[in-house]
């Protein structure tokens, strides 16, 4: 009879189970790399999209429905149905749309122009609300907290409208010395963060007539502003060509945290709302939109496709895609982030109908 293998020790065979067991825990957590294709799933032609830096002119609203300044006109992009709708067009060709942003449940958007008013649109009904007054110039930045809409214009004033109420201005700021280009709340209302041409950005809170902080860190236009979503104060800011800097500001201390310089324009930032990512989107001399590792400010890729400056961009409201408007007059929608967790099973709000690959937004 063939004898048989010794039989193996006690510990022999816990250090097996283990190693099994941390194996399988391993292979459980491991995640493939996400993909990010180097090309957009979608483009519309975007004709008279007005190329400036200082304007804000694309917003994605939580109902899915794109807005977008063309000129004089206001059009609107359902990304569930693809149905492309004229919102508004103004009396006076020469006065070109600035800025526009929704409200935050999707039912109603602000639109600032040439003709130094704002005008609120009830788009259910594709009806004008009403029309607020107080700046001299162009409105070139808006920006809403709950009942309260924050508008920044080439007057070098951050005013702040109660829209319920008539006599709609209840106080406003003049500490910028160039034209108001980048205004936006913080995530829980309490902190406005503001930028101007002056090569400042203030933080303001509601109430209070001087500014809490102020940066003076960039050497050109400061545009692109966005608060973080996972980490309360912590703001990026993004200015332009005599700067091409991305810096992260900690509005509690009032500290600069880091900065990154990115060879390019800064035109436009949005923060990843799965990870802690964040796009910017740039000018001359790249036009590229760059996917950025925030920890260490990693370069994760770099989106190149439009043949002018990006402008603008905005995210879906599932969080997984990027619209840019480019000088070149074309939007493109880049599959980017992938949703939270707790989405993952719904339908994502950004999926494209296949098919009509380019089309005129108007």
């Amino acid at each position: 009879q063939k004898p048989k293998a010794p039989r193996g020790t006690e510990n022999f065979h816990n250090k097996l189970r283990v190693l099994y067991s941390a194996n399988r825990e391993s292979r459980r957590v491991r995640r493939a790399a996400r993909y990010i294709s180097s090309h957009p799933e979608r483009i519309l032609d975007a004709p008279e999209l007005l190329d400036d830096y200082y304007v804000n002119i694309l917003d994605w609203s939580s109902e899915n429905v794109l807005a977008v300044g063309l000129g004089p006109t206001v059009y609107l992009w359902n990304a569930r149905t693809g149905e492309i709708n004229q919102l508004m067009e103004s009396d006076d060709e020469e006065n070109l749309i600035t800025s526009l942003r929704w409200v935050a449940d999707g039912s109603h958007l602000a639109i600032g122009s040439g003709d130094k008013n704002v005008q609120i649109w009830n788009v259910g009904s594709q009806r004008l609300i009403r029309s607020m007054q107080g700046h001299d110039a162009r409105i070139a930045a808006l920006s809403w907290n709950n009942h309260v809409l924050s508008s920044g214009g080439r007057d070098s004033l951050v005013i702040h409208h109660d829209v319920r109420i008539s006599q709609n201005v209840i106080s406003s700021h003049n500490h910028h010395t160039q034209e108001v280009c980048g205004l936006t709340w913080s995530p829980d209302g309490t902190q406005l963060a503001s930028g101007g041409n002056d090569n400042k950005c203030f933080i303001w809170e509601l109430g209070r007539r001087n500014p809490r902080l102020e940066f003076t860190e960039h050497r050109a236009a400061v545009r692109a502003l966005a608060w973080s979503p996972f980490q309360r104060n912590l703001l990026a800011t993004g200015a332009g060509t005599a700067d091409r800097c991305i810096r992260f500001f900690n509005t509690t201390t009032g500290s600069l945290i880091k900065s990154t310089e990115t060879d390019s324009q800064v035109c436009s930032l949005q923060w990843s709302r799965s990870s802690r990512e964040l796009v910017s989107a740039h000018g001359y001399s790249q036009n590229q939109i760059s996917v950025w590792n925030y920890s260490n400010m990693s370069k994760i890729i770099d989106l190149k496709g439009h043949s002018s400056r990006v402008l603008h961009t905005s995210l879906s409201p599932d969080g997984t895609t990027l619209c840019s408007a480019g000088a070149d007059e074309t939007l493109r929608f880049w599959k980017i982030f992938n949703q939270k967790e707790k989405n993952k099973n719904a339908e994502s709000d950004s999926s494209f109908k296949r098919g009509n690959w380019t089309r005129k937004i108007r």
